[in-house]
């Protein structure tokens, strides 16, 4: 599959931290983190970039295996990455001060002059793949995965390819997903209609689901009001994996939407948008359903409409997380039930602290 990434990168030049310092939230809850897709890293060769306080490379050999490592060379420290010389030749990470060659577990296999020296082995990180996104794990004192993301999902050619956009800003991933159970702020923020939850918030392990209706207007040409009633049901992986299916009932349209935030250096974060819809052969409103176009434009162009969307409705809340103040004891109303589940839920990430020191 074919993958597409745009960058809208916002980073702010005011020190102002992301949190008060009163029980700011610790920057680095453990989970698995959104490192770049495949497409990106084949076309780039060898990438590097700072993640979750880590400076990282990443890349790919002959075989198809990708890595994703400490950015330092073992031998004398050289940085690996691209800007200072760091390259990939047959499949292998070369390192620009004296030639050291890694593979894709970590171990140096060749030096130019004298047999690779078996200490010499780069830190690497385990990885995932969804449909070629790649994730690697962020374990706490260097804990192992203490649980799995979820299988692939199913698709095919009635999908269409994935769309990203990339939003950088001062925040933290545990108050961005947080709105996965934050109903109320829907209304609010968004002008989402008659918002309902279907069920309850269900918590298993590092699995939690959240599901709701809703409904939305839109005019159109300035003229019309359509109304759009979505389905949604969301699936959180700890806090840097959450995946959402759609299904938009008045034209009967099923989409799949990713938001993957992934911390930098403990104050800004990378919030990965990622969208695709599924062919819609016969849309139950023509107009809406972009019936008068061919079939594959169709679903390309309601992805596109979607990314749109879900880029502007993140950006209303950018605006609000960028200087919104963690509270470790907040003063709910009986209309936030889920955000105290949620909380509870997020405690697990932080297995470094005391427990009476974890996030409330």
């Amino acid at each position: 599959m074919s993958l597409t990434e745009s960058a809208d990168l916002r980073a702010r030049s005011t020190d102002q931290p992301a949190m008060n310092d009163a029980g700011a939230l610790p920057p680095f809850p453990e989970g698995w983190y959104f490192v770049a897709s495949r497409e990106f890293i084949l076309r780039e060769k060898l990438i590097e970039k700072t993640w979750l306080g880590e400076e990282i490379v990443a890349w790919c050999d002959d075989a198809g295996r990708v890595c994703v490592a400490d950015a330092v060379c073992p031998h004398i420290g050289s940085h690996l990455g691209p800007e200072v010389g760091g390259q990939v030749c047959n499949g292998r990470l070369v390192c620009p001060f004296h030639g050291f060659e890694y593979d894709t577990t970590g171990q140096c296999v060749a030096t130019p002059n004298a047999p690779a020296p078996r200490a010499a082995r780069l830190k690497v990180y385990e990885t995932r793949e969804i449909l070629g996104m790649i994730f690697a794990w962020f374990g706490n004192g260097g804990r192992p995965p203490q649980w799995e993301l979820p299988t692939e999902p199913t698709t095919g050619q009635e999908w269409c390819e994935l769309g990203f956009n990339i939003l950088r800003f001062r925040g933290h991933p545990q108050e961005t997903t947080e709105n996965s159970v934050d109903l109320g702020h829907l209304r609010y923020v968004h002008g989402y209609d008659k918002v309902q939850p279907v069920g309850s918030v269900t918590v298993d392990g590092a699995y939690l689901k959240s599901c709701f209706d809703f409904k939305r207007v839109r005019r159109i040409l300035g003229v019309k009001d359509l109304v759009y009633e979505p389905s949604a049901v969301t699936h959180v992986y700890g806090l840097g994996y959450s995946f959402v299916e759609i299904h938009e009932k008045t034209i009967d349209m099923n989409a799949r939407l990713w938001v993957l935030a992934t911390p930098i250096d403990g104050t800004l974060i990378d919030l990965v948008l990622v969208s695709h819809v599924r062919e819609i052969r016969k849309p139950r409103r023509f107009i809406s359903g972009l019936g008068f176009l061919p079939m594959k434009l169709r679903h390309r162009l309601m992805n596109h409409i979607i990314m749109s969307q879900q880029k502007r409705d993140v950006l209303q809340d950018v605006v609000i997380w960028e200087r919104k103040q963690y509270r470790p004891i907040p003063r709910l109303c009986r209309a936030d039930g889920p955000i105290g589940k949620y909380r509870r839920y997020c405690r697990q990430f932080y297995p470094d602290l005391p427990r009476s020191l974890r996030p409330q």
